[in-house]
C-alpha cells in the first residue's frame, strides 16, 4: 500500500511547516516556556488566519470538511517544532467530534469561534482506572447529572468548553459542558512538556438533554485522539532524528565524526526505523478513520511504535548527542520530553499490547 502523500496534503504540510518555522522558532518557543503562558496566542492567530484552525470544521460553518489524514499532516508539524499550541486538543478532541456527530445548534455556537482561533476546545476521556468509563451521567429531569473524574485533560484551564465522555443506561456518551459549571473542580497536574494539564472532578454537575453528542461520538473521540497523539509523535520523532543526525555528521571523536562509528550508524539506524513504522502505521489509521473503517488495531500498532519504540528512540538520541542531550539550551530535550508525554497519554506501550490481545482475541478488530 502506497502511504504517499497526494499533493493536497504535500501543499497543507508546506503552508503549515512554513508558518510554524516562522511562529515557533526555537527562539519564540523558548521566549514562551518564560512568559508563563497557557500557550501562544500569537501563533494560534496565526495558525487560524491560514486556514488551519478551519480544516476539520464544516464548509457550512467556514472551514474546509477535512478530517483525520488532514488533521495528522497539521499535527506532525506541530510536534515537528514543538510548537506551543493547543492544536492537538482544540482540533482533534474538541472540533472534530462536534463537527461529526454535534447538532446544528453546537456547530453555530463553537465551531466559528475555533476556526477564528477566539476559544480552545478540549476533551475529558481519560480515567483513572484503565477499565471502561467510569464517570456517569444519570438522567435528571429533561437533562442529566455527571459524576466521576478525568485525569490529564489538556487546556482544561482555558477551554471553552469541555467534551466529557459518561456512561449512561444507554451506553457510552459524549456531553458538551461548561467548564465554568457547578460542581467541577480542576486541578492542573505537571506534564513532561510543560503545557497545561487538569485533573478534572465532576459532582452533579448539571447539564441539558441538548448537551449530549450524537450516538458513537465517544468511540469516535476515542479513536481520533489515538491517532492524534501518534500523529504528533511523528513529528516529534523527526525532528530528533533530524537534529541528532546532523549532530553525529558534524561532531568529531578521535578525529573522525561520530557518523562514521559502527555503533553509532546501527543505533542511528534503529532511530530511522522506529520513524519510518510510526509513520506508516499512523498513517494506515488514519486512513481507516478517514475512510470509515475500524482502525482500532491499527491504531494500537501506531500506539505501540510510539510508546515503545518511539521513546526508546528518544533515549537513543539523548544518548548520542553525550551531555549536550539534556542541556535545556538545545532543543532535543522538547523533544524528548513531547516523546514522554504522547507516551503517557496512549497509556504506555503495555495498555496497547493488551487492546491489542483483546481485539485480537475476540475477533472484533480488523487488522487488514
Amino acid at each position: 500500500m502506497d502511504f504517499s502523500l497526494e499533493e493536497q496534503h504535500t501543499d497543507l504540510r508546506t503552508l503549515t511547516a512554513g508558518l510554524l518555522a516562522r511562529e515557533a522558532s526555537v527562539e519564540r518557543v523558548t521566549a514562551h516556556e518564560q512568559s508563563g503562558a497557557p500557550f501562544d496566542t500569537t501563533a494560534w492567530k496565526a495558525m487560524a488566519q491560514a486556514g488551519l484552525l478551519g480544516l476539520v470544521l464544516p464548509e457550512d460553518e467556514g472551514g474546509q470538511g477535512f478530517g483525520a489524514v488532514e488533521l495528522a499532516v497539521v499535527l506532525a508539524e506541530v510536534g515537528r517544532r514543538a510548537a506551543p499550541v493547543p492544536a492537538l486538543a482544540c482540533l482533534a478532541l474538541g472540533a472534530l467530534p462536534i463537527a461529526r456527530y454535534g447538532t446544528p445548534e453546537q456547530r453555530r455556537e463553537l465551531l466559528p469561534a475555533v476556526a477564528d482561533g477566539e476559544s480552545v476546545l478540549s476533551a475529558a476521556y481519560r480515567e483513572p482506572a484503565l477499565t471502561g468509563t467510569a464517570t456517569t451521567a444519570r438522567a435528571d429531569g429533561s437533562g442529566y447529572r455527571l459524576d466521576g473524574v478525568k485525569i490529564g485533560v489538556p487546556y482544561a484551564t482555558v477551554a471553552h468548553r469541555l467534551l466529557v465522555t459518561a456512561h449512561t443506561d444507554s451506553g457510552e456518551a459524549v456531553f458538551v459542558v461548561d467548564p465554568a459549571a457547578g460542581g467541577f473542580t480542576l486541578t492542573p497536574s505537571h506534564t513532561s512538556h510543560g503545557h497545561p494539564e487538569s485533573r478534572v472532578k465532576l459532582e452533579n454537575v448539571a447539564v441539558p438533554a441538548d448537551a449530549r453528542l450524537g450516538d458513537g461520538a465517544a468511540g469516535f473521540l476515542v479513536d481520533h485522539a489515538a491517532a492524534a497523539v501518534c500523529a504528533t509523535g511523528t513529528g516529534v520523532l523527526a525532528e530528533a532524528l533530524r537534529l541528532t543526525t546532523e549532530h553525529i555528521r558534524t561532531r568529531e571523536q578521535f578525529g573522525r565524526p561520530l557518523a562514521t562509528f559502527q555503533a553509532v550508524a546501527g543505533e542511528i539506524a534503529d532511530v530511522y526505523i522506529a520513524n519510518k513504522a510510526l509513520d506508516v502505521t499512523t498513517a494506515s489509521a488514519c486512513w481507516r478513520l478517514a475512510n470509515g473503517r475500524d482502525a482500532r488495531a491499527h491504531l494500537g500498532v501506531a500506539g505501540y511504535w510510539l510508546a515503545e519504540h518511539g521513546v526508546r528512540a528518544l533515549h537513543t538520541c539523548q544518548h548520542l548527542h553525550g551531555g549536550i542531550g539534556v542541556d535545556i539550551t538545545y532543543p532535543l530535550h522538547r523533544y524528548f520530553a513531547w516523546a514522554r508525554y504522547l507516551a503517557h497519554s496512549l497509556g504506555g506501550a503495555g495498555e496497547q499490547i493488551e487492546a491489542l490481545g483483546v481485539l485480537v482475541g475476540d475477533g472484533t478488530g480488523e487488522v487488514a
